[in-house]
């Protein structure tokens, strides 16, 4: 296994441009998938962030607000990864990482969870082997898994989401570096999560007078649809704006294309 100085020395530290750093999006998994040709890991609901070997960002290009001994402790090589709590703690991390004046105390419980080398030559296979030599305090390389069959596929995401999970991704073993929406990278979860433009607010009604009773959307396809549970009494009192991005879960498509028990889950935010 190569050692941390040894990868440094092999992938240069001078890092890439921001620009380099255009980030892998996921496609959801068909049903029935194969597992073998990937190699798969947990979902981390946590916030995505792209390292160039200098400056830590968020996938908006706007820079971290990180502690510097945090900064300090990354390698100079770029890295793509998520910040990360601990499993349910994403409202947690989300307000500590937008802060723009870092709080120490907050920061000591983030890893920077890393599953991609973009500077790196060769199949992911290898790129993810390669990210094991720079584990470290702040540095955590997701692990990986190879899975022989579609029902060993199964039973690894049942005992992820049971112990608190979101889900898992599949990442081709085969896979060059790549950029953007893609089947070289899935995502697999008991329900699948979309985002949609909010478009507009329809009064609640009984209970609901006063407040938001469901969000109008509309999807990057064009479809416009009503989104009415999932909600708080504080988030419908306090709605996600005209013009906000949301994500939502859904369990399946009609097919004139409107999801099918959708639910609210958070405001998306590019940070």
């Amino acid at each position: 296994m190569l050692t941390r100085r040894a990868l440094l020395a092999l992938l240069g530290s001078t890092g890439l441009p921001a620009a380099a750093l255009e980030p892998l999006l996921a496609r959801h998994a068909p049903a029935g998938l194969d597992p073998t040709p990937y190699l798969v890991s947990e979902k981390l609901d946590g916030v995505r962030a792209l390292w160039d070997g200098q400056v830590l960002r968020f996938r908006s290009g706007r820079a971290v607000a990180a502690p510097a001994w945090f900064l300090a402790a990354l390698p100079a090589v770029p890295l793509d990864g998520e910040l990360w709590l601990s499993r349910r703690s994403f409202d947690a991390l989300s307000a500590t990482v937008r802060r723009a004046e870092p709080v120490d105390a907050e920061w000591r419980r983030v890893r920077y969870c890393v599953f991609e080398l973009p500077s790196s030559e060769g199949p992911f296979e290898q790129r993810a082997a390669k990210l094991q030599a720079l584990a470290g305090p702040v540095v955590m390389p997701v692990e990986q898994w190879r899975l022989a069959s579609h029902a060993a596929l199964r039973d690894k995401l049942k005992a992820v989401v049971a112990a608190g999970g979101e889900g898992l991704m599949l990442h081709r073993a085969d896979a060059p570096i790549a950029s953007g929406r893609s089947d070289l990278l899935l995502k697999l979860k008991p329900l699948a999560d979309a985002e949609a433009l909010v478009i507009g607010h329809e009064p609640g009604k009984g209970r609901l007078a006063g407040q938001m009773g469901a969000l109008h959307l509309q999807t990057p396809d064009g479809v416009r649809f009503k989104l009415g549970t999932g909600f708080s009494d504080a988030q419908r009192r306090d709605p996600p704006p005209v013009g906000a991005t949301v994500t939502y879960r859904y369990r399946d498509i009609t097919p004139g294309g409107k999801p099918r028990f959708a639910s609210f889950v958070r405001v998306a935010e590019d940070f």
